[in-house]
């Protein structure tokens, strides 16, 4: 899986407001209580299996995996360094909720099917799996042009990797979680320098340079758009 270090890094995925948010929207989905197991894959820095575990008064600590080991990590969850497929297929536990969140596309489509199936084992009675990613019909994340045709060809095989999941699980629910952002133009642009989302990874010094001008260009001091994500939920 490709490693992102500022995901949720001083963004507004790591802002208390977007967290609360988030974690509503997932609480609908989910009845969830103090004695719920609670799986996150790909989880970052932990704050929304924090937010879950003070909200609920988890008995259980929540587990959170990623292959990126971050310093400034929550402490309030049991962390673990590893790949999802990896951990998934070998952990005895089984959990109430597993939480995909904007991860899947990470993985090789020839992964996927297996992944899931591992997934599913590890279900509680009534347990459900919430795979969350961009909406790319609906998708308004500030771009620069070759940001924006990378992003786009991301999104084409994000819908193909849908089609696979439903395919796989024609019953699976379909709902979406759309979050209104507000953030000054200064403090995208460090975001983008921090190539906060993986679609920058693979970007050349320059490529960036030459990125960070166009947005400053492109956009006023504000940037105002939704983030949409699609939720796709499968049942035990």
């Amino acid at each position: 899986m490709t490693s992102l270090k500022n995901w949720d890094n001083k963004t507004w995925l790591s802002s208390k407001k977007y967290i609360t948010s988030f974690n509503n929207f997932i609480l609908k989905q989910k009845k969830l209580n103090k004695h719920s197991k609670v799986l996150d894959i790909g989880c970052g820095r932990g704050r929304i299996l924090e937010d879950l575990s003070k909200r609920l008064k988890l008995i259980n600590k929540p587990i959170g995996i990623d292959i990126e080991n971050h310093k400034d990590k929550s402490k309030k969850i049991s962390f673990k360094k590893i790949d999802g497929l990896t951990f998934i297929s070998k952990t005895k536990n089984t959990f109430d909720l597993i939480l995909i969140k904007q991860t899947i596309h990470l993985f090789k489509k020839n992964q996927i099917t297996k992944f899931l199936q591992h997934c599913k084992k590890k279900l509680n009675r009534n347990g459900k799996i919430l795979i969350l990613s961009l909406d790319p019909d609906q998708n308004e994340i500030p771009t620069f042009k070759l940001m924006n045709k990378t992003l786009e060809k991301s999104l084409k095989r994000d819908k193909k990797i849908f089609d696979l999941i439903i395919n796989i699980y024609p019953k699976l629910l379909i709902k979406s979680f759309t979050y209104p952002v507000k953030i000054l133009k200064k403090n995208y642009l460090k975001m983008i320098k921090k190539r906060y989302i993986s679609t920058l990874l693979n970007f050349t010094k320059n490529q960036m340079i030459d990125g960070l001008k166009e947005i400053n260009i492109k956009y006023k001091k504000e940037l105002i758009f939704k983030d949409n994500l699609i939720c796709m939920i499968i049942k035990k």
